[in-house]
């Protein structure tokens, strides 16, 4: 293997996992089949009711690199995130979330950890991902590019442009563990819509801890993500929530990232495609589970945005329609 096993830094895994059993066997098994040595694997149960604690357990007792936490209260999504953080190794110079739901290719860990080693600035490191039967996300980067800066990426995160984008879910990524040590809770739910819908907090994650540091991308599939019915995304894309969630990252981080022309466009542009959004949803919003996402969402965002941003954003988008318009016609 690339990195010889007595050099290899210590990586914390961490699974949170509640009601699981369908697939942890599956997720633990991928973390077993690493080429990568040296983690360490902490499974913290929250309260599961379906034998998810005994598969983990079994695990446990046959590989002393596994642990298992069984703190007995339960907490919700974003907590148990953060509980499980909380058990990482003070050794460990990397941190790997992974879902109960998903797993990871054998040489994850190993690619990860070199693309980190070879750019000591870099913090987050991203790769390819295969969602049920296709590699349909985090794609399109130059395969020349292995380091953004922080700054860079996240600034194309919140313009949506000119990058793609390169984060995903947790367990995409290896974040440096000093890092996850400076932050907590790491996943931090102020700015979300409310308690029950804390899509986008793994994003904010990442515009916090690239405020300092670069990211990694590995031009390789190292993680799958599991897309049925029951994940945290079908929720998500069943809701409607990608534009409100990115509107709320984008006025929490807009200010830190953006000049403020940039940001009042990118908002103007964004409560622009909300209303469109909702409009098209009108029927369905009389299902309880849609009112009960987009009341609070909606009031949220207009607590939040001061009128003289949007009407200022509208003129700088009316005026860079007009500009590409104006280029268009010249070039034919």
């Amino acid at each position: 293997m690339s990195i010889p096993r007595d050099s290899q830094q210590l990586v914390s895994v961490v699974t949170p996992v509640y009601n699981g059993a369908d697939y942890i066997a599956e997720c633990i098994e991928s973390v077993l089949g690493q080429t990568y040595e040296n983690w360490e694997y902490v499974v913290v149960d929250n309260c599961s009711t379906d034998g998810t604690l005994e598969i983990a357990r079994d695990y446990e007792a046959r590989d002393s690199r596994i642990r298992v936490e069984s703190p007995g209260v339960f907490v919700d999504l974003v907590e148990s995130g953060n509980r499980s953080l909380r058990e990482i190794s003070p050794e460990s110079r990397y941190t790997k979330v992974l879902h109960a739901d998903d797993w990871l290719f054998p040489e994850c860990l190993e690619r990860m950890v070199e693309v980190a080693e070879r750019n000591p600035t870099v913090g987050v490191v991203s790769a390819y991902r295969l969602e049920e039967t296709g590699v349909v996300t985090l794609t399109g980067l130059s395969p020349s590019t292995t380091v953004l800066s922080g700054r860079e990426i996240c600034r194309s995160t919140l313009l949506g442009e000119p990058y793609p984008h390169l984060f995903g879910s947790p367990t995409s990524l290896l974040i440096r563990s000093d890092l996850v040590r400076a932050r907590d809770p790491f996943y931090d739910r102020d700015y979300n819509v409310g308690n029950e819908y804390p899509f986008t907090e793994d994003l904010a994650a990442c515009c916090e801890v690239l405020r300092k540091s670069d990211l990694g991308f590995v031009h390789q599939v190292l993680t799958f993500t599991r897309r049925d019915g029951r994940s945290p995304f079908s929720k998500f894309s069943r809701l409607g929530a990608n534009v409100p969630e990115h509107l709320n990252l984008l006025l929490k981080y807009g200010p830190v990232y953006l000049t403020k022309a940039e940001y009042q466009r990118r908002v103007a542009v964004l409560l622009a495609l909300y209303g469109f959004s909702v409009l098209t949803r009108l029927p369905r919003l009389a299902k309880p589970e849609l009112r009960a996402y987009h009341g609070p969402a909606a009031r949220r965002i207009l607590r939040s945005v001061e009128a003289r941003d949007v009407l200022e954003g509208v003129r700088l988008q009316l005026g860079r329609m007009r500009k590409r318009r104006s280029l268009r016609a010249r070039r034919a």
